[in-house]
């Protein structure tokens, strides 16, 4: 009886970590966005790009940023393996002066927090 016992507790361990092979990985085309010299009230929506290099779906669960003035976007629905999806970025651009933001990602990817990054500079309209 031990022994039966044994092999089912050997053999279930077996196929819990065959089960765990399989993970998300996220792979973004670039970490930092730079919006370079900018002028005020310009487009402030910028796009992260990435790609599912794992063998299971990817669900982005969270989206946040360092502060109020940037507003993150999450795809809404998970990630196939090999597929590409994007994270998109608005800042709001009546405000003078350097970006220099972070936005955290949490997903299930082997790796499940990423912290991305944008930078520029805001400038003032001409005369003004």
């Amino acid at each position: 009886m031990k022994k039966i016992v044994l092999v089912l507790f050997v053999g279930m361990l077996g196929l819990s970590l065959t089960a765990q092979d399989k993970a998300a990985k996220i792979e973004f085309k670039a970490e930092t966005v730079d919006y370079g010299e900018i002028e005020k009230g310009s487009d402030g929506i910028r796009v992260f790009e990435f790609t599912n290099t794992g063998d299971a779906p990817l669900i982005i669960s969270k989206v946040s940023s360092s502060c109020g003035c940037t507003i993150p976007k999450k795809p809404e629905d998970p990630i196939l393996p090999g597929k590409t999806g994007e994270i998109q970025v608005k800042y709001d651009t009546n405000r003078v002066g350097p970006i220099r933001k972070a936005i955290t990602v949490i997903s299930n990817a082997a790796t499940p927090t990423k912290i991305l990054k944008i930078k520029g500079e805001i400038k003032a309209p001409e005369g003004k």
